[in-house]
């Protein structure tokens, strides 16, 4: 291995680290970098740190975990939707665009009607998510195959049904407590996170995560074309579903647990490649530390900002529409 790969990777590793570190000193209540290494070292080596008590439950109890788990869930729907962009070989496809977002928000507004529970409304919108991309799947494989044209429609008919499926919920809620609770989780959000939330999504996260990471090479040959794949002696079928397997894990994972936050799994792939070309062996770990840092600095940034924490998913719109526009310019409208 080159020394320059192994810079290269050590800088990926190193950089979502250090958007992490800076997320625990800063908010609407600033302490200084000294005073957050210190309360760190003393827990990391189990030792006294003689800070005040409300100093180590900002850091290490309400910003850790929080700038943690904004880094899973932001590699996690980077890399989702890098994966669907090279297996489907389109640069405009995201995270979701098998329906597990529709299907995670429909399931956490159901849960937030019938139970109004944490537990249940992780439940619920992870096992929805899933059930999405299987009915979505189901469609694809109307014609006994699975053509990407045919996923991707099928992605879309069952995104509008189940995002239907929302609406007919928000509008038989309670507008008193059950709908602003469905409003407000729609928009993605981080403000509850605790230890056990990472414990509770984080699993489904990192096996998706490591599925990716583990046949990132085989999006390359997919990405020719099946007649293409099928010549060099990838069976598409299985390494389709292994795919779209592990991007679903990892993505409801994440929706379940941060709310549904847009354009993450649209932009980053694109800022990837830019970065390092089109090779998906080098575009899925990039995408992995751009997405923790790009969503760590988000959610620092709309809990800093103004006196109020802003939606997750407000700020990622305005940051990706932008972008979005500055990509066109840039490649003149061609795509990849």
């Amino acid at each position: 291995m080159s020394k320059v790969k192994i810079k290269t990777g050590m800088l990926l590793i190193i950089l979502p680290l250090i958007v992490i570190f800076i997320a625990l000193f800063m908010g609407r209540y600033p302490l200084p970098i000294p005073l957050v290494a210190e309360i760190l070292w003393a827990k990391l080596t189990l030792g006294a740190s003689g800070v005040p008590l409300k100093y180590e439950t900002i850091v290490w109890d309400i910003r850790l975990p929080r700038a943690i788990l904004g880094a899973l869930v932001g590699a996690s729907l980077a890399v989702s939707g890098a994966a669907f962009q090279g297996l489907f070989r389109n640069p405009l496809v995201s995270s979701g665009i098998l329906g597990v977002s529709a299907g995670s928000g429909f399931g956490a507004a159901l849960a937030i009607v019938l139970f109004n529970s944490t537990a249940h409304i992780y439940l619920f919108a992870f096992c929805f998510g899933g059930i999405a991309v299987l009915l979505s799947i189901m469609v694809g494989s109307i014609y006994n195959t699975t053509p990407t044209i045919m996923l991707v429609l099928g992605g879309v008919i069952i995104s509008s049904v189940f995002s239907a499926l929302l609406s007919f919920l928000k509008y038989v809620a309670d507008p008193y407590n059950q709908l602003p609770t469905i409003v407000f989780w729609l928009m993605g959000s981080m403000a509850s996170v605790r230890y056990q939330d990472i414990t509770i999504a984080g699993l489904p996260m990192v096996i998706g995560l490591a599925g990716l990471f583990a046949v990132r090479w085989r999006l390359n040959v997919l990405s020719m074309g099946d007649k293409e794949a099928l010549s060099l002696g990838i069976n598409t079928k299985l390494n389709k579903g292994l795919i779209i397997f592990c991007a679903t894990l990892a993505t409801a994972g994440a929706v379940c647990v941060s709310g549904i936050i847009g354009w993450v799994g649209l932009i980053i792939p694109h800022i990837a490649r830019m970065l390092v070309g089109n090779d998906n062996r080098l575009v899925i770990p990039t995408s992995m530390s751009l997405g923790a840092c790009f969503l760590t600095f988000v959610d620092t940034l709309g809990r800093t900002i103004t006196g109020s924490e802003i939606p997750l998913g407000i700020l990622t719109a305005l940051v990706g529409g932008p972008f979005f526009v500055y990509l066109l310019k840039k490649t003149k409208g061609k795509g990849w």
